[in-house]
């Protein structure tokens, strides 16, 4: 018997309230998703129109289901009890493609029911050139097309105050909100467009920083998974994506906001705040911070997946107390909050619908490195008198044995590739001690923005770790 697909049983009626540029697996298992929540629960009312921010793309568009799609949320509630729900999303009206469909697009200018624009393009998305032209059909970037479609929206309400925008542009880069700004500014003054649409910009619209955080699948890659999960559901779903319990999404933004996203009583991990840097420190130290730290050492120790390695004892011991004696006194943030943070983060880390493999996490592990375990190392031993958080020095370290290439298949900077390749073989033909390597390495300041050799004990200890790991294994040193 030939499953039916997930089609409309009436026609849509909400008005379109959302432009949304980016139809990925992340936007319709995270901003969709609440979307939909805030209209059952809320008199949000609001309908969505998806737009392909490039274009061109062979994959259907939504619009084959009619915009329908699942939502299938799996893994672990705040008690650590497994979950599982399913969630028809119905918010959605359309998909354009505006390499094929770019009149439609511009169309949405016009609607004066549109109160938001959200955006996920991934982090090179809120990019700019000097070649892209309003006269394009379309441009080329996210930010020039964002700029045609706002400036024909000024021009549309003759420049009118309530026919601003909201902006959530959930581009995973610092700043999301001034930068997708500035890159439609940008635009707007290479076109030489009227001075009053830039005002326009400045004081209607409402450029957003955003802070988002859900781990977001496509459908299992096991095909008779796929076929159960949709036995179940009574359907087949070409769009199913799978999503983890938990989430979070967090906007600077007026407080006027919350009223016009419902937000009172809606029930959802929505956080509206004057400043957003907080959440990211919090979320990028412990969450992504913790990801960084336990990966080498983890593969050093023979194991596959994030979650092999908590349900592993003396790695989420060791783990454990990395996040709490070294990382979150780094941060300096409320101890019982960043506690709370870290509880639900390892609670994630076990969710078993998820297979997180470490090798996947350990591509471009030195620039995570800098940006994630370097910060709160640094800031731990500066905030102990010189003393230094032994268990990030040990990341460290595993991660520079990680790089001898001979475990997994790295992915990086040709350049540290390239040097790891020379250094690791400087130290087997014995040109090189350990401290050598350590030295060298810490004096990567295109890398660290500083030469760490001046970091009173690191050299010592790094090299120190280095011998320990390979003459006695990770496991001694955990």
């Amino acid at each position: 018997m030939t499953m039916q697909a997930l089609q409309r049983s009436a026609p849509f009626a909400r008005p379109i309230k959302v432009l949304q540029f980016g139809q990925g697996n992340f936007m319709r298992g995270f901003f969709d998703w609440q979307i939909d929540l805030l209209n059952e629960r809320t008199g949000l009312n609001a309908g969505v129109v998806v737009v392909r921010p490039r274009g061109g793309s062979a994959t259907p568009l939504l619009d084959v289901q009619d915009g329908l799609f699942t939502v299938l949320v799996r893994g672990l509630d705040e008690t650590g009890k497994a979950v599982q729900q399913a969630r028809t999303v119905s918010c959605v009206q359309r998909e354009i493609d505006p390499a094929r469909q770019y009149e439609e697009l511009m169309a949405q200018a016009a609607n004066p029911e549109l109160r938001f624009i959200a955006s996920n393009t991934t982090e090179a998305g809120i990019a700019i050139n000097d070649s892209d032209r309003l006269t394009d059909a379309p441009p080329v970037t996210f930010p020039a097309k964002l700029t045609q479609l706002l400036f024909a929206r000024y021009r549309a309400f003759h420049g009118a105050q309530d026919k601003g925008v909201y902006l959530l542009p959930c581009e995973l880069i610092d700043n999301n909100g001034p930068a997708l700004k500035a890159a439609v500014l940008h635009f707007a003054r290479l076109w030489e467009l009227e001075a009053g649409f830039a005002a326009w910009l400045e004081q209607s619209c409402f450029f957003c920083s955003t802070l988002v955080d859900r781990i977001v699948t496509g459908a299992p890659a096991d095909s008779a998974e796929t076929e159960r999960i949709e036995a179940e559901l009574g359907y087949r779903d070409q769009f199913l994506v799978c999503a983890e319990y938990y989430y979070l999404f967090v906007i600077e933004a007026p407080a006027a906001l919350a009223e016009e996203l419902h937000l009172l009583d809606a029930g959802l991990n929505i956080l509206l705040v004057d400043d957003i840097k907080p959440y990211k420190t919090r979320k990028v130290g412990i969450l992504n911070g913790g990801h960084t730290t336990l990966v080498p050492v983890a593969l050093l120790a023979g194991i596959e997946s994030v979650g092999q390695a908590v349900e592993d004892a003396q790695l989420n011991a060791w783990l454990r107390a990395a996040i709490s004696e070294e990382i979150i006194p780094a941060l300096q943030m409320d101890r019982a909050e960043l506690e709370a943070f870290a509880a639900d983060v390892l609670l994630r880390f076990r969710n078993p619908s998820i297979h997180h493999r470490l090798a996947s996490i350990a591509l471009n592990s030195w620039s995570k490195f800098a940006a994630r375990v370097m910060p709160q190392l640094l800031a731990f031993a500066a905030l102990h008198d010189g003393r230094l958080p032994q268990r990030l020095v040990l990341a460290l370290a595993a991660t520079m044995v990680l790089y001898r290439g001979k475990l997994i298949n790295l992915s990086d900077d040709p350049a540290h590739l390239a040097w790891f390749a020379e250094g690791w073989g400087r130290v087997d033909s014995g040109d090189w001690t350990t401290r050598q390597l350590a030295f060298g390495w810490l004096g990567n300041t295109g890398l660290w923005g500083r030469d760490l050799n001046e970091v009173t004990g690191l050299p010592e200890a790094l090299a120190a770790a280095l011998d320990s790991i390979q003459q006695n294994g990770i496991r001694a040193m955990l």
